[in-house]
């Protein structure tokens, strides 16, 4: 039976982390970004984040953020949640569902602890800036 079930491959769909000044915090902050770089639209896109890890040995979580889209348009972004700078020293996690046509897919994609910096940017594509790519 289970190989009956066909699992789709998500491609060109993914994160980026993108370091942008903000007026309200007056100093840049590190904003997450859907990319959908794909030829398709996403249809009833759903994400779920959420950070957890060990900080001075003592385990840490945040609470669940839930995120929906109708409809993301074949090579466009969308702008998903700030990241806080407390929250940079976790692993932060971001569960993505959507459908293509009739077909759903899912992924989990993971920013590891202390890797969202400016150590580790190359330039994200269709924003053309730099940021931090999860794929």
């Amino acid at each position: 039976m289970k190989k009956d079930i066909t699992i789709p491959t998500v491609e060109n769909v993914f994160l980026a982390a993108v370091q942008e000044w903000s007026d309200e915090f007056m100093e840049k902050v590190w904003n997450v970004y859907l990319v959908n770089d794909s030829d398709y639209d996403l249809d009833s896109v759903m994400v779920v984040s959420k950070a957890f890890g060990t900080i001075d040995g003592e385990m840490k979580k945040t609470a669940l953020l839930r995120h929906a889209f109708l409809q993301i348009p074949s090579v466009s972004v969308v702008k998903i949640e700030m990241i806080e700078n407390n929250v940079l020293r976790l692993n932060n996690e971001f569960m993505v569902t959507y459908f293509i046509e009739n077909t759903l897919y899912d992924k989990k994609f993971i920013f590891k602890a202390q890797s969202i910096t400016p150590d580790y940017v190359e330039e994200v594509p269709i924003l053309f800036v730099d940021g931090v790519i999860a794929r």
